[in-house]
Parts: C-alpha cells; structure tokens; sequence
C-alpha cells in the first residue's frame, strides 16, 4: 500500500522561512529509507546524528525513539493526539514533523517510483549557508 505523508519543517539552526513537502511512500518502507529520502530531497550531508521520535509536542519530556529499521505501518496509527518527529544534527536542531495525508492507502501505479516527492512548498532550507 502507498501512503502520502507530509513533511513540515518545524526549526532549524539555519532555517530562514517555511518549508514542507508531500511525498508518496510505500507503508512497508523504513525509517531509514524516510531518513535517507529526507536527506537527497533536501540536499542535506548525511554526516550527523538523528531520530524518530513519537510525542505529543516536539519538546516533549516524554516521548518514544523509534528504531529506523521499524517500517511505516509498523507505527501508524500514532496513538491519539501524538506525532512523528524526525530529529536531524543535534547541533543545529533540524526538527520535522511527519504525519500521513490520508486515512485509506492505495494502490500502488504501475510503473510508477515509490519514494517519490509528490510537492513541495516553500524554499528548502540550506544545511550550511555559511559555507555555500
């Protein structure tokens, strides 16, 4: 089954606007598949820590890692009133909130690429400005 997700752009060290983005996704991917898609939409270094994390806000004091090997469907449904967070370089903070576009899943296209960014909005974010 293929899920659409939405990805919002919640803080960054370097974020200077709004940015979020739609993307079809096959339920049975990983989070690190999420993670590495995450990093080639928005041309980001591989080359810092980060997480998934489920909580009812982004700071949170109670909130639960999530393994990146754990697929989409294994986490969807959220229990009530939670989020999917992902946490990327832990110096400069890139906060995201992901949640699923969708109630009912579909079918996936023949000949048709999941990952696969579907819109976008805003101006993407630059991991290092300073060194551009």
């Amino acid at each position: 089954m293929i899920w659409t997700l939405d990805i919002k752009l919640i803080r960054g060290r370097w974020a200077t606007g709004d940015w979020s983005a739609t993307i079809a996704i096959d339920a049975a991917a990983t989070l690190d598949d999420l993670h590495l898609f995450i990093q080639r939409t928005l041309d980001f270094d591989n080359d810092h820590l980060s997480d998934f994390f489920v909580a009812r806000t982004p700071t949170s004091a109670k909130r639960t890692r999530c393994r990146f090997d754990a697929t989409l469907e294994d986490l969807f449904p959220l229990p009530k009133g939670h989020k999917l967070f992902y946490l990327f370089d832990y110096g400069d903070n890139w906060l995201f909130q992901i949640g699923r576009t969708r109630k009912k899943p579909f079918e996936p296209e023949p000949d048709s690429e999941y990952l696969r960014l579907i819109s976008e909005q805003g101006e993407k974010p630059r991991q290092y400005p300073a060194f551009d």
